[in-house]
């Protein structure tokens, strides 16, 4: 039996509503990786679309407990990161990045700050630039269309998108630095959507499409994200790692649709597991 990998997860955690902590660690272990967590803040429920919620920032505890990891001789096959809360967060995962990283393991930046073009509301506008130079040190990045724009400094455009513009996208992301780069919310007509992935070191780039599910569900980037990364550390290479989480993440939607369930709360993607399982090999 081969050696159980391990992973970082770098998010906040939401006590409440899928997202974030609370979709990496489920997905990841379900995909028999070990998961390690440094949550960033915990909150009573996620954000989106809930008033009230209550934010406790841990930002001073986040280097001690890599110096206590760092005690321990921890090694990580990858480490992943989410929402950062602020330019100070953003510098300390650089330090760990530095600290942590090997010639052999993954770092994945999900730069989540954005989305239907705006920059969320709790950013200041200099944010991006802070998340375009993390994402410099990493191996994998997966922005939205919004979230890519704003680290090039390029102006929104509505979709549908040509094919050529979302390639000269991937192309100018991957000059970031990250070898590998899944951009989501792709689509070239009203009737189908998803990801399209760029290996720059084949030159490869591969689409991921699925039906269009009208609504907007809250987590579903950290799901979407997280069973990349599930893939990716199962050695699926990027095109079909991105199908599998393109799959996974409209399966959860569709379920949660189905069921009727206040979209606020997230989407089921727990019964979407023992598939996603399948599609893993594991």
């Amino acid at each position: 039996m081969r050696k159980q990998k391990r992973i970082a997860a770098i998010h906040d955690i939401s006590c409440f509503g899928k997202c974030s902590l609370t979709v990496a660690l489920p997905i990841i272990s379900a995909a028999g990786i070990e998961v390690s967590c440094i949550p960033t803040a915990v909150l009573s429920t996620h954000t989106g679309g809930i008033s009230g919620w209550t934010y406790r920032d841990l930002t001073e505890d986040i280097l001690p407990i890599i110096d206590h990891w760092q005690t321990l001789d921890l090694e990580f096959d990858a480490l992943y990161t989410g929402f950062l809360g602020s330019f100070e967060q953003i510098n300390i995962v650089a330090e760990i990045f530095d600290r942590l990283k090997t010639p052999d393991n993954l770092i994945i930046v999900d730069p989540v700050m954005a989305d239907n073009g705006q920059l969320y509301k709790i950013f200041p506008p200099n944010f991006p630039e802070g998340m375009r130079k993390l994402c410099t040190k990493a191996d994998v990045i997966v922005p939205n269309i919004t979230e890519t724009v704003l680290m090039l400094d390029e102006p929104y455009l509505e979709g549908p998108y040509t094919q050529a513009y979302i390639e000269d996208l991937l192309k100018k992301l991957a000059g970031l630095g990250a070898g590998k780069v899944v951009l989501t919310g792709v689509y070239f007509d009203h009737h189908r959507l998803g990801a399209a992935s760029y290996d720059s070191k084949t030159g490869e780039i591969s689409y991921a499409f699925s039906d269009w599910l009208e609504g907007y569900f809250h987590g579903t980037g950290d799901v979407f994200a997280s069973a990349l990364t599930a893939a990716l550390l199962n050695d699926i290479n990027i095109a079909r790692a991105a199908e599998i989480a393109v799959d996974f993440t409209v399966g959860s939607i569709a379920r949660t649709k189905a069921a009727g369930t206040d979209i606020r709360f997230g989407v089921n993607f727990e019964q979407g597991l023992p598939k996603l399982i399948q599609q893993l090999g594991i």
